[in-house]
């Protein structure tokens, strides 16, 4: 939760082999400098020809009106190899961090919109190292290269056609991955800071703390926000855990195999010492449902207040250039008034109705099918056994599990193929919106693939003994298996497999070093990170009132992903390219979805415990009271859940008040460009006038 110092930023190590010289030029003024700062590494196909690379850099480096990024480029090691090296002048930073929305720290300390007519009077802007973050110069790299257009149809020299034909407003980066030209871009490392930050994150002795800061300006809002969140979440889970471990040891009524006896089972008689008035199962599904309330409203006044610190809470996406992947008839935008590909609402709407909606549903019916068949398999095999008792039909008991593990794993394999091209064919134009329509697609699977066999036992079935046995081993196995693959797995192939230093040639290590960032692993990205987060949260949230030690096990297996996470992020991949975000994007609403499931489940999780039916047979009340009593009480949880969140602001009050000062500030700057307008515009209707 701390945040520390951020390292400071240096000259880079790679400036001495790609001197200025060597740089392609700029013709502003203000952005010639004897440093220039490698960023960003374009990794070519070996088969590349001179001419295509020398017509890529000619793009990279030509203006936006002209199609191009506006940037710095160098050949590397000479026209005849296959990277190309990327900088960013001043001009091009400043601009694209309008572009982008980005806030930054006026000259009187608060955190203000920046606008690049209005550059001088914000800190730090002589010093882009200090005003813009490593991963901020990063990512504004890499939207303007996304942004590169062909400003008419033409073909990429050195191409044959038809993969070097470039129509009219076609993304050229697209174009020439399709075409296999550009094999891969990299943001490089900065090996002094990386090191700095190694040892403030996964090297320290103390298990709590994360330099949040400095995890920010190296790796960028995605990243940082991810670890802030672990970092909430863990801290979060000591109240539950505290409550398990007492309930677990101290409460003798935490034993629910009870609800498991039948009629003709002799009863021990109770013990007033052993069975305490307030079931612990009430008492573990009641702080559940609050603490997953109190939880999420607190994370989203966290979120808030680091948008504001990070400067992203002023975002303006739909203002900028469309995502490479984004087509359509070349128009003009109504809102900015640039020429651009233009796609209709209700086309898109129309294919994510009629297709995208009942293609999840079937794949969602094959999931139900799946586990349909597993239990009629299971209870076949079961029968049959019975029936022989061999030794043979005994090893076929573990065959329907199997089977249904196998048939899960394949069905989410595929389905993940299909939700990536249902999300393209819905051509969305944003990047943000691309990714929060596939990330939903994918998250409504896994959570119905997850979680529909705990269902199923608790309110189908209604065997508690089973689900608390079933979530048990699923916890257990799961924390086994994580932390083998989360801290083994990651040892064992920095220590045999990978590293990008250790192979340096002795003539031109700098070069060979850039080489080396690029033949690293991309980074997978955090969809298998927050899903499992998720999974967690679900468990933890729906499940834990039938097995307190829910929340233990998930305290000790977090506090080991912390520094795991942290340090494969550091050590055994590229680094990835973050774009700025003012939260955790889809993936807050979906904790949300589940803080809100998570009164309903305990609540019908409490009708079904062994306390509650004992009370409701022996007050004699019906089957029909009795759902009638428990649909009253869930809404009354509903409506104190929802006061709750009423009760706890998404964002701080001070964030409020700065937020309302933005926009009056604004505002007033705005009338006052009015004003001046219009007395440059009485000035001028005088003299031509005179001039007629």
């Amino acid at each position: 939760m701390t945040s520390q110092k951020e390292p400071q930023e240096g000259p880079s190590s790679l400036t001495k082999v790609t001197g200025p010289s060597s740089w392609s030029r700029v013709s502003c003024p203000c952005c010639i400098s004897s440093h220039i700062e490698p960023l960003v590494l374009i990794q070519l196909a070996e088969s590349v020809q001179p001419i295509t690379k020398q017509w890529i850099m000619s793009m990279i480096s030509a203006p936006v009106k002209t199609g191009g990024a506006q940037l710095l480029v160098h050949p590397g090691e000479d026209m005849k190899g296959d990277m190309i090296v990327v900088a960013a002048p001043r001009c091009t930073l400043l601009r694209v961090t309008e572009d982008l929305g980005l806030c930054k720290t006026y000259q009187d300390g608060n955190m203000t919109a920046f606008s690049f007519d209005d550059r001088d009077n914000f800190c730090n802007i002589d010093d882009m190292q200090k005003f813009l973050t490593l991963a901020e110069r990063q990512y504004i790299i890499k939207y303007q290269v996304d942004s590169m257009r062909a400003m008419e149809d033409q073909r990429i020299p050195g191409i044959p056609t038809p993969k070097g034909k470039l129509k009219a407003r076609e993304s050229i980066l697209q174009k020439l991955e399709k075409a296999g030209v550009i094999r891969n871009v990299t943001p490089l490392h900065e090996q002094k800071l990386l090191t700095a930050l190694g040892k403030q994150w996964y090297s320290q002795k103390s298990l709590w703390g994360q330099p949040l800061d400095s995890i920010h300006a190296y790796f960028g809002g995605t990243i940082a926000y991810y670890f802030s969140f672990l970092d909430f979440y863990t801290l979060s889970l000591f109240p539950p855990a505290i409550l398990g471990l007492f309930i677990t040891f101290f409460l003798p009524s935490a034993n629910f195999s009870s609800g498991n006896k039948t009629d003709s089972e002799p009863t021990p008689p109770k013990d007033d010492d052993d069975q305490p008035s307030v079931s612990s199962y009430m008492v573990q599904a009641v702080f559940s449902m609050l603490w997953s309330t109190i939880f999420m409203e607190l994370w989203k006044r966290r979120s808030a207040s680091l948008s504001y610190r990070w400067g992203t809470f002023n975002l303006a996406e739909q203002f900028q250039e469309p995502r490479p992947g984004f087509h359509g008839e070349l128009g003009t935008n109504p809102v900015t008034g640039r020429l651009e590909p233009l796609f209709p609402e209700w086309k898109r709407r129309l294919r994510m109705g009629l297709v995208s909606v009942p293609v999840v549903g079937v794949f969602l019916g094959l999931v139900v099918m799946g586990m349909a068949g597993f239990y009629f398999c299971e209870r076949l095999v079961s029968n049959w056994h019975k029936g022989s008792g061999s030794y043979f039909t005994a090893i076929l008991l573990y065959l329907p599990s199997i089977a249904h593990i196998v048939y899960t794993n394949v069905l989410g394999n595929i389905y993940r193929n299909v939700a990536l091209r249902l999300t393209e064919s819905e051509n969305h134009r944003e990047e943000s919106s691309f990714d929060y329509h596939h990330t939903t697609k994918v998250l409504v699977f896994t959570f119905f693939n997850n979680f529909a066999v705990l269902f199923h036992i608790a309110f189908f079935k209604e065997d508690m003994p089973l689900l608390r046995k079933r979530l048990a081993s699923l916890l257990i196995v799961t924390q086994v298996v994580n932390q083998f693959t989360e801290v083994v797995v990651p040892f064992l192939v920095d220590r045999f497999l990978s590293s990008g230093d250790r192979n340096l040639k002795e003539d031109d290590p700098e070069v060979d070093r850039l080489q080396a960032q690029g033949s690293l692993p991309a980074f997978p990205g955090l969809f298998a990170e927050y899903i499992e987060l998720l999974v967690q949260f679900g468990y933890l949230s729906l499940f834990s009132c039938v097995y307190p030690l829910t929340a233990p096990l998930l305290l000790l297996n977090n506090l080991t992903e912390i520094r795991t996470d942290a340090y494969k992020l550091c050590k055994l991949f590229n680094k990835p390219f973050s774009a700025p975000v003012a939260n955790m994007g889809v993936w807050q609403p979906a904790f949300e979805v589940l803080s809100f499931i998570s009164v309903m489940s305990n609540c019908w999780l409490l009708l079904l415990s062994p306390h509650v039916k004992e009370f409701t047979q022996e007050a004699g009340l019906s089957t029909n009271k009795v759902l009638v009593i428990a649909v009253i009480v869930e809404h009354v949880l509903i409506m104190v859940k929802m006061i709750l969140a009423f009760m706890i602001p998404d964002e701080p009050d001070w964030l409020r008040i700065k937020r309302e000062q933005i926009e009056y500030h604004s505002m007033q700057a705005l009338k006052k460009q009015r004003i001046k307008s219009s007395r440059v515009d009485d000035k001028l209707s005088p003299n031509a006038k005179m001039g007629e």
